[in-house]
């Protein structure tokens, strides 16, 4: 007499989901680490005018950003309202832009110190006289690379 074997189905387990909250709570971790978070508030009002020709920076890491511009609404009664030169976090004057670009060379490589730029982000209310003085004042800290920050052309 033959036995008959009863036809079980083939079905697949299901898959783990155990470790998935230890998957998820990594990549958290890594991108909280990994993340850059904005270095500096900006405490003047910067609007740029626009510009024909654009040139994209490569390595920001490789920029110095110096604002210039009124202070804005909650640094008014700290500052005044003239123009004022921001490095970094803080408002500044026109001596502590060598300090400023030590500081930043300070971070970097060696054969990266030469490739550093100052990139000017200047209100486009802002006389000409304050930013030919940061102007000369970069050209004695040796930094001869200097870029104006405007927005694209309005098409």
């Amino acid at each position: 007499m033959a036995k008959f074997n009863k036809k079980r189905s083939k079905a697949e387990p299901e898959v783990s989901t155990a470790s998935l909250p230890d998957i998820i709570f990594m990549l958290l971790f890594f991108f909280m680490v990994v993340t850059v978070l904005r270095d500096s508030e900006r405490k003047v009002d910067v609007v740029t005018p626009n510009a024909s020709e654009l040139t994209k920076l490569v390595k920001k890491s490789l920029v110095n950003y110096v604002y210039i511009g009124r202070p804005k609404d909650a640094y008014k009664t700290t500052y005044g309202t003239k123009p004022r030169i921001q490095l970094g976090d803080k408002i500044a004057d026109l001596s502590d832009i060598p300090l400023f670009l030590e500081k930043h060379k300070a971070k970097l490589a060696e054969n990266e110190k030469e490739q550093i730029t100052s990139s000017l982000r200047i209100d486009g209310s802002v006389t000409m006289g304050i930013v030919s003085d940061v102007k000369l004042a970069l050209r004695k800290a040796n930094q001869l690379k200097i870029n104006y920050s405007a927005k694209p052309p309005v098409k």
